[in-house]
């Protein structure tokens, strides 16, 4: 629920600021009309006048602006009082932040102002507004109607008698029937009650009307204004989202004497700083809301999905747009290696391990890419692999999940990748030396537009003349021996024979890396475009395809080269969301012309 801390008198511990003090440069004297509540016998008519000295710097004589905010309990006859001779005096009482203000009391020893006015700024003094207006005649002195004829009016006669001359009271209520506020949080109900200072304008003293025709003493020594307490009833200010508050720690805020309503809010609901006024560092998913005084509805603040990777999190506009209003936090400073708004994904250099969960200080490892046989030079230059395999993207004629060593066909491992064997099969991957046989040969790792070799044991007095092509054929690499590994380029004929072959999709991707799992080869593509999908959904990022003749043991054909772009239609195994490629797929190099010639094929001819 939304919360309200509790309301006490601001004045306590705070000391109030005015223009002049009695006996500031030397003793005063000066007379008043006792309190008759305090004469042991109550007599009629106002009494006789009692003269005594007022000196600021004589305890026992001194009237300071201190003794208005002291305990009225403690000390019921301390005052302050002004120089005299004064019409205009201030009191102001300075507040370290924002406080709230319910109600203000104060209790004259003189006789009551025939005209004053209560202000208060909400920006430490540089701008003041009226709270109320008081006077004798409101019309006459600030041409403003009396509440007393108009309810809601910003003057009130109501407390300008002079009579009682002393103890007379002011009281203003910020929450009056005129000013009903149904939400305390709203806009309108803190821009009532939010306030930084507040002020007293004594404008124009007024004489006890027991002031007669046998005054003995000077008329001057009764020209002064006094005030016995000054009681400012407020809270602190926390837009819902806190019951009690604590010490700023400021050097100018009231010490910890019993009773203080100190300005710092002991937040709830997710929320911090002085006031409540924002979220906390990792709880800005949405929009911060003060709490509904109304409803009682507290608007917590959400806790951004960081997955443990962030200390803070920061409110963004447009991603809370564009998710609907659902969501709009970005993690701040991602840790343990990862990144993005949610830090969901690992930094370039690092992928994730799948067997760790998202929120794992470890989830993210570094990339163990083979230097020398790493490519630089991929789609995203910072990504020495991919982010969720782990795979190294290699440079040409090099293998291995970490790049570190050559494919089948090639030799001499450097910084330029390897080269491709000078033979009719595999050759020493250090020296390129031709094998004459298959004892050495590493059969399974075979670049794609390479063959599989059979595992049937070859004649030994076989020559190149009695090589024989059928279902037990040898493998080759078909880049460097096309001779040997027939690879029929499917062309692209007539709109009526690539519609006849009712491929499933027809997408532009780069050949970003490929791998040898065994039983089958994996190509990692990344999607540029999609001008045709089937039933497997295809969006333009990193995926997989499939060369079906890897099982068949025939040529992995078509050949598909590392690093370039590639128009590939073929056909998909809905049922494994799969994309395939086979000696019926059309893959050829990807430029304008040609994609715009499919592209129009797709759209009139089929």
């Amino acid at each position: 629920r939304s919360c309200n801390p509790p309301v006490g008198n601001l004045a306590t511990g705070r000391t109030p600021v005015t223009l002049t003090t009695c006996g500031q440069n030397s003793t005063e004297l000066y007379c008043f009309y006792p309190d008759q509540n305090l004469l042991h016998q109550v007599s009629h008519g106002c009494g006789q006048p009692r003269c005594t000295k007022c000196n600021a710097n004589q305890p026992d004589n001194s009237h300071l602006p201190a003794d208005m905010t002291d305990d009225f309990f403690a000390n019921p006859i301390s005052w302050w009082q002004s120089a005299q001779g004064v019409h205009r005096e201030e009191i102001r009482l300075d507040f370290e932040t924002e406080f709230y203000l319910t109600h203000v009391i104060a209790v004259f020893k003189s006789p009551r102002p025939a005209a004053m006015v209560l202000e208060r700024s909400q920006d430490y003094g540089q701008t003041w507004r009226p709270y109320k207006y008081f006077s004798v005649n409101c019309t006459a002195t600030f041409g403003l109607q009396d509440d007393l004829i108009e309810e809601g009016s910003m003057c009130t006669s109501r407390y300008s008698d002079a009579v009682p001359c002393t103890r007379g009271e002011v009281i203003y209520r910020a929450l009056s029937p005129a000013n009903k506020i149904e939400d305390p949080y709203s806009p309108e109900a803190q821009d009532l009650l939010k306030l930084t200072n507040l002020r007293l304008l004594l404008l124009k003293r007024q004489e006890c009307p027991c002031h007669g025709s046998g005054l003995v003493e000077k008329p001057q020594r009764f020209a002064h204004y006094a005030i016995y307490d000054l009681i400012i009833r407020g809270s602190c200010f926390c837009n819902g989202h806190a019951e009690e508050c604590e010490a700023l720690g400021f050097l100018r805020e009231p010490g910890s004497c019993v009773g203080v309503v100190h300005g710092k809010c002991v937040c709830r609901h997710n929320t911090a700083g002085d006031h409540c006024e924002k979220c906390a560092p990792l709880y800005n998913d949405q929009p911060w809301k003060p709490g509904n005084g109304k409803t009682g509805a507290p608007n917590e603040c959400r806790k951004c999905r960081c997955h443990n990777h962030a200390d803070s999190c920061h409110f963004d506009l447009s991603v809370w747009l564009a998710s609907g209003k659902s969501s709009g936090g970005v993690c701040d400073n991602c840790k343990h290696n990862t990144e993005g708004h949610r830090c969901q994904r690992c930094k370039p250099g690092y992928y994730r391990d799948r067997g760790k969960p998202m929120s794992s200080t470890e989830v993210c490892k570094p990339c163990a890419c083979q230097p020398m046989g790493s490519a630089n030079a991929t789609f995203s230059r910072s990504w020495r692999c991919h982010p969720k395999t782990g795979f190294c993207y290699c440079k040409p004629g090099v293998a291995g999940p970490n790049c570190d060593r050559c494919l089948m066909g090639y030799w001499g491992f450097g910084e330029n990748g390897c080269r491709p064997c000078d033979c009719a099969r595999d050759c020493d991957q250090h020296t390129g030396n031709c094998f004459n046989g298959y004892d050495n040969e590493p059969f399974f790792n075979i670049p794609i537009g390479g063959r599989i070799p059979d595992l049937v044991q070859t004649p030994t007095n076989e020559s190149e003349e009695e090589w024989k092509w059928n279902d037990h054929e040898q493998g080759f690499s078909a880049l460097r021996h096309p001779e040997k590994c027939v690879c029929k380029e499917k062309v692209l004929g007539s709109v009526t024979d690539f519609c006849q072959m009712k491929y499933a999709y027809v997408i532009k991707a780069r050949i970003l890396s490929a791998h040898d799992k065994g039983t089958h080869a994996e190509v990692v593509v990344k999607v540029k475009k999609v001008l045709k999908s089937g039933k497997v959904k295809i969006a333009r990022s990193n995926r997989s395809i499939y060369p079906e003749s890897w099982t068949n043991r025939g040529c992995t054909c078509p050949i598909l080269n590392p690093g370039t772009d590639y128009l590939i239609a073929g056909q998909e195994d809905s049922r494994t969301s799969k994309l395939l490629v086979n000696m019926n797929s059309l893959v050829k190099p990807w430029n304008a012309y040609l994609g715009k010639q499919v592209s129009d094929i797709l759209q009139t001819g089929c």
